[in-house]
């Protein structure tokens, strides 16, 4: 398949991004020689590089938050990435963190690091669809980020959080699908 035929059947298919599997499969081309053409339409600006074995044509729509949760199903953002687009936290981090009931991985893309840490499955709820992709209420991202924290896998910065943006009704509501160690380490950190 010649580069503009390739442009052609990948603007038709009209995805955010494709891996080499992908890539394969539309071509036709063995793994080697497809990663020759894959060089040389980036080295052109004609594909973009996103991460290990992703693609995207230089034409596509789509944000970096949408084709991470596209990634690694299923998920919702959450923890630090959720409530600093909540105003909850006065810093925007610089890992995009989701919440899944899969193994912890961590990825690049686009030079930015994407993480998707493991929960319980009892504890996967709390979240709605905004913007293509799964969200976190804000309350459940802060006992997301608790509950990693009483583990010890996380902190939590007490000075860079307006705990006041959150509802301590739904808090608490939430909080009792928690472990009881989540709850102890709640009861230290929440007023009253």
């Amino acid at each position: 398949m010649k580069g503009m035929e390739l442009i052609k059947t990948l603007e038709r298919l009209n995805k955010p991004y494709y891996s080499i599997a992908d890539l394969e499969k539309i071509t036709g081309l063995t793994r080697e020689s497809l990663y020759v053409t894959l060089k040389r339409l980036a080295d052109r600006g004609i594909l973009e590089k996103m991460g290990q074995g992703i693609y995207r044509l230089f034409t596509a729509k789509g944000s970096l938050e949408n084709i991470a949760a596209s990634l690694y199903i299923p998920n919702y953002l959450s923890f630090e990435s959720a409530l600093s687009r909540y105003g909850v936290l006065n810093i925007v981090p610089y890992t995009i963190t989701f919440a899944t009931t899969r193994k912890t991985k961590r990825i690049t893309l686009q030079g930015r690091d994407i993480e998707y840490r493991q929960i319980k499955k009892d504890l996967f709820l709390g979240y709605d669809m905004q913007g293509g992709i799964y969200l976190a209420k804000p309350e459940k991202a802060f006992l997301d980020l608790a509950y990693l924290a009483s583990r010890g896998l996380a902190s939590i910065d007490a000075d860079e959080l307006d705990i006041r943006k959150l509802s301590l009704k739904k808090l608490r509501e939430y909080s009792r699908k928690f472990p009881q160690y989540t709850q102890r380490y709640l009861k230290k950190i929440l007023p009253g």
